[in-house]
């Protein structure tokens, strides 16, 4: 006699959300397959290990979850559910050591990606995932099945139990993630959210002088506010205007300026650790002969890039207290975000509204969305790769709940 059929899933992505989804299921006994339209799995992943790969982030969870802005409210029953903690313990199932940095950021000892992917890898091999790389995906035909355009030039088709969609947003196209799915899903009616570039630098025109001296300069210890939202940093003059992580954070507050206004001011503050009345009292020593520029390396320690955005900006004044005032609120104008090829992450993608609490959709029952197709906006810091895992884990628990309903 013959025992119940086992079911199948398909998992579209290889990324970390498409892995996650697949380990989850496989671990429960579904026969997973993982369709990928990359030569080989994870790239996007390996190449953000490049750095030191942020695997997550040790603030207490009710800071940690409040730092994706607008999608905290949404993203919340999923990090419940896939915790940092559970992050990490995660990790060392895999054999990957972790450490926490002074910042509070999460590594692998060995700083990298690779380590960790190859072990995921041999995990989910062991527990029967096959990976189909070389398949990109185009959306259903009439009768449901997956349609594929394969590597050699071939068309696939394929049919599971459960699908779930994991192909990233659309930055670093090159590595994967193109935004090519948002069009079968607009055709299904789901709504997306359009994508945009998150996690970039701003374009500012700097002027040659500057550029020919500068570019490439960081600039460390400042503050960047626009409106009333102030972060602290690091930020570095790039050609295109100003890159790292103090722009990253207000990455959303800068495009709505830009879309409202064309532009955004930000403020940048040179030493957010003085007060004007501090940096004033220091400004008003006897300076002798010395140049205003000289007089602020030797008094304030100030950075010669840090002192060439002041006379970008036309603001080095030669009485103490103006000059204080200047350090304190630099103004730079940004005409626009670096583009999605560049970009860490992307904001935007389905909907909220358009899927339950598992990330199925509405308008397709039994096809699950996970990781960064999302719409939800993460900062640096191991919030990014958090909620992809997390939201892959919920995926995954929603599909094998709809598979113990096709069974009841």
């Amino acid at each position: 006699m013959n025992g119940p059929r086992q079911h199948t899933a398909a998992v579209i992505g290889a990324g970390p959300a498409g892995l996650m989804a697949a380990e989850q299921l496989a671990a429960s006994g579904v026969s997973v397959t993982v369709y990928d339209r990359m030569p080989s799995a994870g790239r996007k992943f390996l190449m953000a290990g490049r750095g030191g790969l942020n695997l997550t982030h040790s603030e207490e969870l009710s800071c940690f979850i409040a730092r994706y802005g607008a999608g905290a409210a949404h993203l919340a029953c999923a990090l419940d559910t896939w915790t940092p903690a559970q992050m990490v313990d995660w990790a060392h199932g895999l054999g990957i050591e972790t450490f926490t940095g002074s910042s509070g950021r999460v590594f692998p000892k060995a700083m990298k990606a690779s380590p960790l992917l190859r072990a995921w890898l041999k995990r989910l091999d062991g527990l029967g995932v096959q990976l189909l790389t070389g398949h990109t995906w185009h959306g259903f035909d009439d009768t449901d099945r997956l349609v594929f355009a394969t590597s050699e030039g071939a068309e696939r088709r394929a049919i599971a139990d459960v699908v779930i969609l994991a192909m990233g947003g659309a930055s670093w196209p090159r590595l994967g993630s193109d935004g090519a799915w948002v069009r079968p899903l607009q055709s299904l009616g789901v709504p997306i959210k359009p994508l945009v570039a998150s996690n970039c630098g701003v374009t500012i025109p700097w002027s040659p002088h500057l550029l020919a001296r500068h570019a490439g300069a960081p600039l460390k210890r400042v503050a960047l506010s626009i409106g009333d939202r102030t972060v602290r940093g690091e930020a570095i003059i790039s050609r295109q205007g100003l890159e790292g992580g103090a722009v990253y954070a207000l990455g959303a507050a800068i495009r709505e300026a830009l879309a409202d206004h064309g532009h955004a001011e930000v403020v940048l503050d040179l030493r957010p650790d003085m007060t004007r009345e501090e940096l004033a009292r220091r400004l008003s020593a006897e300076r002798g002969k010395q140049s205003t520029a000289t007089f602020l390396k030797r008094t304030l320690k100030l950075a010669p890039a840090a002192i060439a955005l002041m006379h970008e900006a036309k603001l080095l004044p030669a009485e103490g207290a103006a000059l204080a005032r200047r350090i304190k609120s630099v103004p730079l104008i940004a005409t626009g975000t670096a583009g999605l090829e560049r970009a860490i992450s992307t904001a935007g993608g389905v909907a909220f509204e358009g899927v339950d609490r598992f990330g199925m959709l509405n308008a397709r029952p039994g096809v699950f969305v996970a990781g960064e197709m999302l719409d939800f906006d993460a900062p640096t810091g191991g919030y990014l790769l958090q909620a992809t895992f997390a939201t892959a884990v919920v995926a995954a628990q929603g599909a094998s709940r709809w598979l113990h309903r096709m069974d009841a």
